[in-house]
Formats: structure tokens, sequence, C-alpha cells
């Protein structure tokens, strides 16, 4: 359930971190926030967070830093990660989801608004409960319980939101999904993202996919879909 969710906050603003807390406890959530990457690290030892709301600067470490540590750690790598900036440069924006961010949000920003993406997030994260599992191509192979995915039997560590794409490609191989249908399957009636957003996603998944990523086809100007 969303109420139990355990959200972490790491912005070196207190301002910031107390409105962010009440709105996120008014939701129901349980939430702690922390001032510095030290004392972030240091909590994370002791309790794994269902999703992190990220600054990129901070007084100890770069937020892009983070982020990469944590998608490179297994042990951490499933975490959803929102980051949360007063840099609202398109490049900054494209690295962050590059490096797996599930998305970025500018400040000033709304609370409410913020609340609803958390919300959105973790929604992804209780769909699909019915066990199934799809294949692409004999080896890469989706379990939607499980919520992994594996090439020739070697696990690959995809982000939530890298993963549910590639299920709904997946799940309907040869039709084509358009950014806007795509969205509306992530987020629903609170999707705020927008379509270049899908565009990081998909690069980074056919990353990981390597030599497997031929099989995710762009429509130019359309959208993409799972072709064998």
């Amino acid at each position: 359930m969303l109420m139990k969710k355990y959200i972490t906050i790491v912005d070196d603003e207190p301002d910031i971190v107390e409105m962010v807390s009440i709105n996120l406890k008014k939701s129901g959530f349980i939430v702690d926030g922390f001032l510095d990457a030290g004392g972030f690290y240091i909590a994370l030892k002791n309790k794994k967070p269902d999703l992190v709301i990220l600054d990129l600067m901070l007084p100890d470490d770069d937020g892009l830093e983070i982020c990469k540590k944590l998608k490179s750690d297994t042990a951490f790598s499933d975490i959803p990660i929102i980051i949360l900036s007063a840099k609202s440069d398109e490049a900054d924006k494209i690295v962050g989801l590059e490096l797996g961010a599930d998305d970025y949000v500018t400040k000033p920003f709304s609370p409410k608004e913020l609340v609803a993406r958390v919300k959105a997030i973790l929604r992804r994260g209780e769909r699909d409960e019915v066990t199934k599992k799809s294949v692409i191509g004999n080896e890469i192979i989706i379990n939607e319980k499980k919520y992994e995915v594996s090439i020739s039997g070697k696990k690959i560590n995809l982000t939530t939101t890298e993963f549910k794409i590639l299920a709904l490609l997946a799940s309907k191989k040869g039709i084509v999904f358009s950014r806007d249908q795509i969205l509306d399957y992530l987020w629903g009636n609170e999707k705020i993202v927008i379509d270049r957003t899908i565009d990081m996603h998909i690069k980074n998944l056919r990353k990981k996919l390597g030599k497997h990523a031929h099989f995710i086809k762009n429509l130019r100007g359309i959208g993409y879909k799972i072709e064998e």
C-alpha cells in the first residue's frame, strides 16, 4: 500500500526538506529528510527507501554521482529516484534521466505536483500482480511478477520505468506504441512528464540490452515497438 511507503528526501535546503516532508506525510507516507549525502548514506545502510527525492547540489557530494552510485549497485538499483533541482537546463535533465532517474523536477515547484509524481511512480511498481512472463527473441525473458529481466539467463538491472516500458512493448510485439500511449500507461491521469522523457528511458534501455537493442524499433514521429 502507498500509505506504508518510505520516502527519503536529500536536499541541503531545510525549508524544502520540511515542506516536502509535510506534504508527503499528509498523504500517508513515512518520510526522512537529510541535508547532505553523508547522512543519507548512513541511513541507507539501515533502511532501504521505496523512493528517493534527490537534490543535485549538495555540500558533500554531487547528486548525479549519488544517482549513479545507487543505479550501479544491485542492492539499490531498483529504488525509483526523482531529481529535484534548481538546474533547469535540458542538458542537466538529460544527464539525470540517462543515469537512471525516473523523473526530474525543477525548482521552484508545486509540492502537490511532486506528491502526485511520487504516487504515480510508486503505483507503477504495484501493478501487474499476476505472474506473467514475456520472451523476446528467445533470449530476453521478462518476469513481470518479480520485476526481473534476464538475457541468456543473466539478470540485467533496469529502473522501474525502463522495466515497465520494455514490458509494455513486449506485451504486443509488432504493435507501435506512441509516446503519449507510453506516458498514459506509466502515469495515467497523473501524467505530468514530457515526451522527451520516454526517449531518454528508451536510450538507457537499449544500452542495457546491448546487442539485443535492435529489437526496439523507433518509427520516427510515431513511437516505438518490439520487432523480432
